[in-house]
């Protein structure tokens, strides 16, 4: 038996709102950010996970704080599951950042890291998850970063075409390791 994993984003931010990119700053819930977490927890909550991973920023923590509050599914923070380290370049406008993203798949942003290294944490992630969460259904709450690790090491779809795709947000992805 193998860990299936469903993953959603954390909840909008007002960096989001603002088109500012984000990067391993905190980041803070937006009052429709807070309505986006009360409904993932009242989508998720009776879902039959039997843990919830969080990235470690923030957003992330205040998406699963506000889902899941009051329910006895653990909620625990991996800061694996972080977003792109951005560097210098964290506070930049989005569009920007994101319209040159492909020069940094495997070329650190000035201070940060490449999506590479990124993808890779969540690589390490994947390799511990069925030593203790084997047949066992889990969610994810995380960032682009999180979603393109998933995809590339669970889907086989390479990070170059990742780079060039948009963002379309959804409710959740499904995955099966193994």
């Amino acid at each position: 038996m193998t860990p299936s994993l469903v993953f959603e984003t954390h909840s909008t931010t007002v960096d989001n709102e603002r088109g500012v990119a984000t990067g391993w700053m905190p980041g803070e819930l937006s009052e429709r950010g807070r309505s986006q977490a009360a409904e993932l927890g009242r989508r998720r909550r009776n879902d039959g996970h039997s843990a919830v991973f969080c990235s470690d920023l923030a957003r992330a923590k205040d998406t699963a704080r506000i889902a899941f509050t009051g329910t006895s599914v653990p909620v625990l923070l991996d800061w694996r599951l972080r977003e792109c380290d951005y560097g210098r370049r964290t506070g930049m406008p989005a569009a920007e950042l994101h319209a040159g993203r492909r020069d940094h798949l495997d070329v650190p942003y000035p201070g940060g890291e490449s999506w590479r290294q990124a993808v890779q944490r969540v690589a390490w992630f994947l390799e511990d998850l069925p030593k203790r969460w084997d047949g066992q259904r889990v969610l994810v709450i995380g960032h682009v970063a999180t979603r393109w690790g998933l995809d590339h090491w669970l889907n086989g779809t390479p990070l170059e075409l990742l780079a060039d795709e948009g963002f379309a947000w959804q409710e959740g992805w499904e995955y099966r390791l193994g």
